[in-house]
């Protein structure tokens, strides 16, 4: 009985996307299936070739570096080069990156193939969001982003149970795996997807195509708020993997605790994201991106108040809530404030405040506990998203408005003359 409303999600959510969609969502099924690398590196740097735990964090960090440089070269080759050679290309080359990871093991090697694998996974990223943006209609835009992030997600859940229970078979056999799983998406995406760049992609108003970069994106005054907001949600969401485990030590708990609440992300996104995805469906995207902020502000805010495993498995259940409704949201977002001719670029440099956040908050996160300490690094994180809320409240709520008239448009201009829409690119 209690499974009834999860099957009537489930049927409602997945129903009417086209057929070219399933085959991608398929292909990333696929390729984080068998994502192993990033999972087991750490430990594979530590146990296996005994390196230190501070090189190991590094090597992670160039991982993130890699991807702050990827996502805009992702969107310049997506709206340049096709989707469908993006896609192709990148995860090649990030399955090559993961089958070297298997035989190379000096220090400046594995440093290298990690930074070149963070470019060419982050690349691959504006090509999917903007092939999905081309092939599904606009009022379903949120639903196929939801459900993709859930195949994300649900990959994610099986790599890590199927590498932890493979981890005999040794951590190289876990990246060769990883490898050919790759490249199995690679060939998903040659044989059953064609190319979606719309054919004006070539010329809008006369002017080239090419002379489009991140710094004409960044004049179109509400997607940069957009970006910026977006940042500081990627910075409070990031936090919790550095500094989660950091405070669950410091109050004496074990790290099999935090194994446990952590898995609460996870477990809550695999089995909830098709019922949270059908009770936000045809809601305001500004209200949904105030709510998911709050939630990031009470989840993270109250961890400063936990005490025990289960109280913080209880603030990863909220701000997994806040995950669940702003991933998808500001992915559709995205795709509503972009040009069709440069869809690719616009994802690649919302992209960039997720790896720039991925880079910087867990450095930030660790200096703050290991400074002022746990308590203050979490009433950060809640202010932080407080003002995030706020943002998306007082100046997107017109920019995103699904269904708004020119009369709107008029009021919106008269109401935030400090969010003043930039001129179409080329125009």
């Amino acid at each position: 009985m209690h499974i009834a409303p999860l099957i009537r999600a489930a049927r409602a959510t997945t129903s009417g996307l086209p057929q070219g969609f399933w085959w991608l969502w398929t292909s990333t099924l696929v390729n984080r299936t068998g994502a192993f690398v990033l999972t087991f590196l750490s430990l594979y740097l530590t146990q296996e070739l005994g390196y230190s735990a501070w090189y190991a964090g590094l090597v992670i960090a160039l991982h993130g570096l890699g991807g702050v440089a990827g996502s805009p070269l992702g969107g310049m080759l997506t709206d340049r080069w096709g989707r469908r050679p993006t896609m192709i290309s990148m995860h090649l080359a990030g399955g090559a990156g993961a089958a070297a990871l298997a035989v190379v093991s000096s220090a400046w090697g594995i440093a290298v193939v990690v930074l070149l694998m963070g470019v060419a996974m982050q690349a691959v990223r504006p090509a999917i969001s903007a092939m999905i943006a081309d092939m599904v209609p606009e009022p379903d835009l949120r639903r196929a982003y939801a459900l993709n992030y859930w195949a994300l997600n649900l990959g994610f859940a099986v790599a890590a149970l199927g590498g932890g229970a493979a981890i005999f078979l040794g951590y190289r056999t876990l990246f060769v795996v990883d490898a050919l799983a790759t490249a199995l998406c690679a060939l998903i995406v040659f044989l059953r997807l064609g190319e979606t760049r719309p054919k004006a992609a070539d010329t809008v108003a006369g002017t080239p195509e090419q002379q489009v970069n991140v710094l004409d994106v960044l004049k179109d005054a509400p997607f940069r708020t957009l970006v910026l907001l977006n940042l500081l949600v990627c910075l409070i969401f990031t936090a919790p993997w550095v500094g989660l485990p950091l405070t669950m030590a410091h109050a004496g708990l074990s790290a099999d605790s935090y194994g446990m609440v952590i898995a609460v992300n996870g477990v809550v996104i695999v089995a909830l994201q098709l019922l949270v995805n059908r009770i936000t469906e045809k809601r305001s995207p500004a209200a949904l991106l105030t709510v998911s902020s709050l939630l990031f502000a009470a989840g993270t805010g109250a961890t400063a108040l936990a005490g025990t495993p289960l109280v913080f498995a209880a603030t990863v259940v909220v701000w997994t809530l806040g995950e669940m409704v702003h991933v998808p949201t500001n992915a559709a977002a995205t795709a509503r404030l972009s040009p069709e001719h440069a869809r690719g670029r616009y994802q690649g440099v919302m992209g960039m405040s997720w790896a720039v956040a991925g880079f910087v908050a867990p450095i930030l996160a660790g200096w703050v506990v290991d400074g002022p300490g746990p308590d203050v690094l979490w009433m950060g994180c809640a202010v932080v998203g407080a003002v995030a809320a706020v943002g998306y409240t007082l100046l997107l709520r017109r920019a995103l408005a699904e269904n708004g008239t020119p009369e709107e448009a008029g009021q919106q201009e008269a109401a935030q003359v400090t969010v003043e829409k930039a001129e179409p690119i080329g125009g």
